[in-house]
């Protein structure tokens, strides 16, 4: 696996811990800030909401650039506006940086997931993905837990700085290791495999070579209206609407698990940390799993993932009285939830090879929408009064709802309507 990868990796445990960290900080901006709690909430939402408009902005944006030109440039915006945040005294330009800074992560997720699988010869696509994506989970086990303690001891400002300094080791590595110019070394260029197991060529078919070899230059980026015509197409959309639904179902219970274990099932404050770092690490070996084995069987991966998801879920909204039945599962259910979402994201990339810039964009957005649709139909059934068990059963459902769509899916592709090669238009 090439270097360039796990600095990427590393960009992204910075990026995630930031998108995450507000979960133990918000009570501390609050009070420094003078604004209500409710308004402090609003920095998450707002973070969620320039990932969904930022992912596919952004790579359009620097659709013609060279990629470590892109990922380099959006580092230092998320570095910038993280040092404003750390600074400023005021509520409003505090919640600018947030949507500011997740266009900015946005746009390098988009660039990033495409560089890592063009780096990389088919059967290590998913280990690739696994890579980056595994940022997020490392950075829920250690980065998110680090900057609540960071919060605690010396002020939420300085969560904010620790991000910064993070982000500038990965800067150097991804300057030093990414392939400057309109090139990436590794990958394959080949058409011919478009199918579920296709991976993402350099551009959607364009240098040929194995490790190991020179690069050779990238063809003329792809038409953007054929870009988007792949990806709302027949073959990819069902798919992006699968992950939204699954991610949705992910970050539902997620938001809510403190109240969950604190008025459900009994436990003490301080072991609310201890079930994320559990939820954490169980992610980590989800997307190390899928990693392994998304490239050879995805559509077994995605779909004994879901249905795992399915019965873990609805086992959770059962026994989420018993301590102990909550902290075995919560574990068990990370690494479902994650190493299902990696498998998807491999999928959309592999189905995808005619649209370059807009594939990783696409996927981010998708997990995002999730990230934010999710939490909020989660809290209406919390504020109808069902309880606070409903949020699990509401993330069951989701995956039920996802379930189905692959089902459509599948239905489809036997007709011989979907996962055929797209020829762009001239």
């Amino acid at each position: 696996m090439p270097f360039a990868v796990y600095a990427l990796g590393l960009a992204v445990f910075a990026q995630g811990t930031s998108e995450f960290m507000l979960s133990g900080l918000l009570s501390g901006i609050a009070a420094d800030l003078g604004v209500s709690l409710s308004a402090a909430g609003l920095l998450t939402s707002a973070f969620a909401v320039g990932m969904v408009v930022g992912a596919p902005v952004m790579a359009l944006a620097g659709r013609t650039w060279p990629r470590r030109r892109a990922l380099l440039l959006f580092l230092a915006v998320f570095v910038a506006v993280h040092v404003v945040g750390a600074l400023t005294p005021g509520y409003g330009v505090l919640l600018a940086t947030r949507f500011v800074g997740a266009l900015a992560n946005a746009g390098f997720w988009a660039v990033a997931l495409s560089t890592a699988v063009a780096m990389v010869p088919d059967r290590l696509k998913g280990r690739a993905t696994a890579v980056v994506v595994g940022g997020v989970t490392i950075a829920c086990v250690v980065g998110v837990p680090a900057g609540a303690v960071l919060g605690e001891r010396w002020g939420w400002r300085s969560a904010f700085w620790a991000v910064a300094i993070v982000s500038l080791p990965a800067f150097l590595a991804v300057l030093r290791t990414v392939p400057g110019g309109r090139t990436v070394p590794g990958g394959r260029g080949d058409r011919g495999d478009r199918g579920e197991r296709g991976g993402l060529g350099v551009t959607g078919g364009g240098a040929a070579s194995v490790p190991g070899s020179a690069a050779a230059p990238m063809p003329a980026p792809v038409a953007v209206r054929d870009e988007l015509r792949v990806l709302t197409g027949p073959r990819l959309r069902p798919v992006l609407l699968t992950m939204a639904l699954v991610q949705g179902a992910t970050f539902c219970t997620f938001s809510y698990l403190e109240p969950l274990l604190t008025r459900e099932t009994g436990l003490g404050a301080g072991w609310v940390p201890v079930a994320l770092g559990l939820f954490g690490a169980g992610a980590f070996a989800g997307v190390t799993v899928a990693g392994r084995y998304a490239d050879a069987r995805p559509v077994a991966v995605v779909v004994t993932g879901m249905a795992a998801l399915t019965v873990g879920w609805s086992a959770l909204a059962l026994t989420a009285g018993s301590p102990v039945f909550a902290l075995a599962l919560v574990p068990l259910l990370g690494l479902l939830a994650f190493g299902t979402g990696t498998a998807l994201i491999t999928r959309v990339l592999g189905l995808a090879p005619e649209a370059p810039t807009l594939a990783g964009a696409f996927s981010t957005t998708a997990f995002n929408l999730g990230a934010t649709v999710g939490p909020w139909a989660g809290g209406l059934a919390l504020d109808a009064g069902l309880g606070q068990r409903s949020a699990v059963w509401v993330s069951a459902v989701l995956v039920v709802l996802a379930l189905l769509t692959e089902g459509a899916r599948q239905l489809g592709h036997a007709r011989g309507r979907v996962d055929v090669p797209f020829h762009p238009r001239g």
